[in-house]
This record gives C-alpha cells, structure tokens and sequence, in this order.
C-alpha cells in the first residue's frame, strides 16, 4: 500500500513537472535564424515533430510570424508519464527595417532535421521599373503608347492570378 501510495504519488510530480515544462517552452519564442542573400530573406525556425498541417506562416508589419499546433500520437500499450513537449508554439523575427519584401511571394518549406525555412523574396525596384517603362515608350506614338499600358495591366493581371496561386500552394 504505501508502494503505490509513492509511486502515484511520483506519476503526480512526474506530470505536473512536465506540464509545467510544456507551458514554459510554449512561452519561449521558436529558436529563429535569420539569413539574407541579394535578392531574398530566409527564415529558419526549430520546428521539431511538425507535420505541415501543423503549420501557419503569415508575414505582419514587417515581420515573419509562425504559429505551430502539434500533436502528441498515441502510443498503444504506453502511458503518458511525463508530457514535457509544448504543443502550440509561435515564433516570429523582424525583417530590418529598410526590408522591401513581395510577401505574396513568400514560400515556406518544411524539412526533414526539424526545421521550417520561410523565404521572403525583395520586391523588385519601382523607380527601376519606372525608368524601364520610360525608355520601352520613348519614341512610341500615342496609340502604340496605349496598347503598351494595355498589355502592361494585363500582364499585371496575370501576375496577381499567379501570385495568388503562388500564396494559396505556400499556405498548403
């Protein structure tokens, strides 16, 4: 009797010290790397026994943001004696402040050592694409100038369509 008055006793500590330690790794940030190239953004977060359905990325106010909801599996034939593993964990790291990003473009990918790469690729330059524009129409007469913006909002528009899909695969 008092041998499983001890030993229940132990599964009570046991549990409610890995309770506690669950609760206090979903208050820590997901441990973050944050990498740049010339023409991208890459961020690697810890993301340990994830499953891609477990995974949200969004990117806000200048920022990359992750929300992971995991699931513990059932062990048939085991008990739960030390549930130490956070299940929803949320990480997010500032891009710098003179970031222009195209987050529509955004891809997030999922790998085997546990980690989930969040790439952010630079928006590419307005006064660049301004100057471009200028010198395709120099020369150009009114009409022709015309068609030219016509098929510059439709090809526009055919970017968005595609961006659209590009967003909709990432967030899958």
């Amino acid at each position: 009797m008092i041998r499983d008055i001890g030993e229940s006793l132990g599964n009570a500590v046991l549990e409610n010290v890995g309770r506690a330690m669950g609760r206090a790794q979903e208050q820590t940030p997901l441990p973050v790397d944050l990498l740049e190239s010339e023409d991208a953004y890459l961020a690697v977060f810890d993301a340990p026994g994830v499953r891609s359905s477990d995974v949200q990325v969004q990117y806000d106010d200048g920022a990359v943001e992750v929300r992971i909801d995991r699931f513990r599996g059932f062990h048939e034939g085991f008990e739960m004696r030390y549930p130490g593993r956070g299940l929803a964990l949320d990480g997010r790291v500032e891009l710098p402040e003179d970031a222009r990003v195209d987050a529509a473009a955004a891809t997030a990918t999922l790998r085997d050592n546990g980690t989930l790469e969040v790439r952010v690729p630079e928006a590419e330059d307005p006064v660049a694409d301004d100057v471009d524009e200028a010198l395709e129409t120099e020369g150009v007469d009114e009409t022709d100038a015309e068609a030219l913006d016509a098929e510059t909002t439709a090809t526009a528009g055919d970017e968005a369509d595609d961006t659209e899909t590009n967003a909709a695969d990432a967030e899958e």
